[in-house]
This record gives structure tokens, C-alpha cells and sequence, in this order.
């Protein structure tokens, strides 16, 4: 169990039925302002897919799917999905989007390997969304403008739930703060990337880091990618390597940074056998996903997940994502929680029955 946060004389400032109205008022105002700032359009998407066909995602590189056996397809193994990056992309090419449209679904997915903490569950819920674009949009500045829009929604968000909460106060700032991961490694050498996106999230407020995923100066890579969905490798034009990133804000609730989104510019044919090669997966070369990508059959795109979740919880000012979804948590982290205030939204037989099993 990751080391749970308990911020000083916390409470919450809405009860459990307030909670689940402004939950239902900022997931549809958000998705609404979202698909509006980026042109999408909603589509239903899986809960699972079949396992061998490199579409489900890995994320980091290295958790395990959740997986069981199809009776009626001969007992294949389908997977359920972390996140839907490349089944998106699949998705544009099937509805035939054009450039400067794209689709934006919700998903939830199961993440068994997540170490649990006020920010990470093993549920996960978020609008994933994917948009088609130009090869003259390969770029920071397209990247960077798109991230604008999506803080934009965000910010408008807040000021919804403010006016319809008077005890929640606004504190996002105005704009959002860009700087390249290898730009945050040399102002301070000396910390860890979570120390360094705390240093610099606590100065601007609201940050979007870029180039996550590939190698940095120090020899180290400041967070995990994939190697076949967004780009990290491709060297833009502003001399840096990386068309992706993490949006990124100063929760003050408890005292620390805060993820909202992961995204980025995905990849093309030739960042993505860069990446396999760099990363020892040239194996996936001959995946359905990978050689619809490397036959051209697959739109240039741009997409990305932002948490539910974890937006409600920003907005309602909540310190554990428990007391915005339902989930299992360690029974030590429950009373801990219950003592600091913190009511997590659960399953009493749930809890009861997973005690008596262990």
C-alpha cells in the first residue's frame, strides 16, 4: 500500500448527496465544454478486447491486464482495457473522421497492479478522446494549443461548481505553465520527478510537462510510456525531443501535485518502429494494431485520458478519490481514512466478505 495522505483538520465540504450531485453536474458539464473545445463526437466503447491484438495498452510498459477466458469463442483470452489509446485510433479510421474531428467516449477499466493512495484506484474512469490531424500538426504548438483548449473546459468547470457550491472556493490560476521534462530535470537536478513536478506545480499552479517517456540527460526517463502510442521520440521544432505529456496542477488539499490528463501526438510509422526498437519490442511490429499503422491504414491523431475522478474530487475539493467512486480499498487505509475524515465510498458486504476471506 502506497503511503496514504492525511491533510491537517480535513473535511469535507459537501456531504455524500451533494457529492453525488456535483459529480453528475461537473461530468456532464466537462464532457459537454470537451467535446465542444475539440470537435467530438461521443461513441460506446469497450469494456474489454481480445487478447494478441496490440490494442489493449500498457501504459508504463509493464502492468498486467486483467484477463479471463470466452467459452464461446473457444476459451480465447480477452483482456480488460487500461486505456483505449490505440482502439481510438482504430475507431477514427472506422468512422472515416476527418482532420480537425475526432470521437471522446467514457472509459472504465480495472488497473489490478495500481498501488493504492488518495489519487490511484483499482477502477479507473475517464473520458478518453482521440482527434485526426494534418502531418503539418506534428507539432509543439499545435500540442501546446490543444492543451489550452482542455484547461480551458477545466477552468469554466470550476467556475460552475463554485457558483453552485458558494462554500468551494476557485484556486486554479488563469493560465497554464509548459516546460519540457529535461528543462524540469535541469532545474532541479537533485530531486525525483514526482519531487521535481511538486516544485514546480507549487510555483505556477497548473504545468504541462513535456517529452515524458524518453531517455533524459540523467539517463533516466522522467515517467514511463508505451513505446506505440504517443510520441516521445520525435525531435520537434523547438529542438526537444517528445510531442506529449501530463497536465499537471498544485492541489492544495493535499499539498502535493495533481494528474489530470496524460496525452499527447500519437505515433506516426516511423516514431513508432524508433520506439519499439529503442524499447526491445520490435515483436509488436506484427500485431493487427501495429501493421494497420505501419500499412497506412490508420489516420494521423492526437488524444488522450482525463480522470473523472479525479476531476470531481479537484472540484469538490475531496481528498481521497474514494469519496468520489466506488472501489476496494485495504482495510487498514479505511479506518485510516475514517479517522482523518475522509468517507470512502464503498461496499459494506463487499468489506465484510473480503475480511472474513483473508
Amino acid at each position: 500500500m502506497s503511503k496514504l495522505i492525511k491533510p491537517e483538520g480535513y473535511k469535507a465540504l459537501l456531504d455524500m448527496r451533494q457529492t453525488e450531485m456535483g459529480i453528475k453536474l461537473i461530468k456532464e458539464f466537462f464532457q459537454q465544454n470537451l467535446s465542444t473545445e475539440l470537435r467530438l463526437r461521443r461513441v460506446t466503447a469497450p469494456l474489454f478486447v481480445l487478447k494478441g491484438l496490440g490494442i489493449n495498452d500498457d501504459l508504463n510498459g509493464v502492468e498486467r491486464p486483467v484477463s479471463f477466458p470466452i467459452k464461446d469463442l473457444g476459451e480465447a483470452q480477452a483482456e480488460v482495457v487500461h486505456s483505449l489509446a490505440k482502439w481510438k485510433r482504430l475507431t477514427l479510421a472506422e468512422y472515416n473522421i476527418e482532420p480537425g474531428y475526432g470521437v471522446y467516449t467514457d472509459m472504465n477499466a480495472i488497473r489490478a497492479d495500481e498501488e493504492l493512495d488518495n489519487l490511484h484506484s483499482l477502477y479507473v474512469d475517464q473520458w478518453d478522446w482521440e482527434a485526426v490531424i494534418t502531418r503539418k500538426d506534428r507539432t509543439i504548438v499545435f500540442l501546446e494549443d490543444i492543451v489550452r483548449r482542455i484547461y480551458a473546459a477545466i477552468l469554466r468547470t470550476e467556475y460552475l461548481t463554485c457558483e453552485h457550491y458558494p462554500e468551494i472556493k476557485p484556486f486554479l490560476p488563469r493560465e497554464i505553465h509548459f516546460i519540457h521534462a529535461q528543462d524540469l530535470l535541469d532545474m532541479y537536478p537533485d530531486m525525483t520527478p514526482k519531487e521535481r513536478e511538486d516544485a514546480i506545480c507549487e510555483k505556477y499552479g497548473a504545468v504541462f510537462v513535456e517529452g515524458i517517456g524518453g531517455e533524459l540527460s540523467n539517463g533516466e526517463k522522467h515517467d514511463g510510456r508505451a513505446p506505440d502510442y504517443d510520441d516521445w521520440s520525435t525531435v520537434a521544432e523547438n529542438g526537444k525531443a517528445g510531442l506529449n505529456g501530463d497536465i499537471l496542477i498544485w492541489y492544495p488539499v493535499l499539498g502535493r501535485s495533481f494528474e489530470l490528463s496524460s496525452m499527447g501526438i500519437r505515433v506516426d510509422k516511423e516514431s513508432l518502429l524508433r520506439q519499439l526498437k529503442i524499447e526491445g519490442k520490435e515483436d509488436r511490429e506484427k500485431l493487427y494494431f501495429h501493421q494497420q499503422l505501419l500499412s497506412d491504414k490508420l489516420p494521423l491523431s492526437i488524444g488522450g485520458g482525463i480522470g473523472q475522478s479525479r476531476l470531481c474530487m479537484v472540484m469538490l475539493h475531496k481528498a481521497h478519490i474514494g469519496e468520489i467512486q466506488a472501489s476496494i480499498w485495504p482495510e487498514e487505509m479505511r479506518k485510516e481514512c475514517a479517522e482523518a475524515g475522509m468517507r470512502l465510498i464503498d461496499c459494506p458486504l463487499c468489506v465484510s466478505r473480503f475480511s472474513i476471506i483473508i
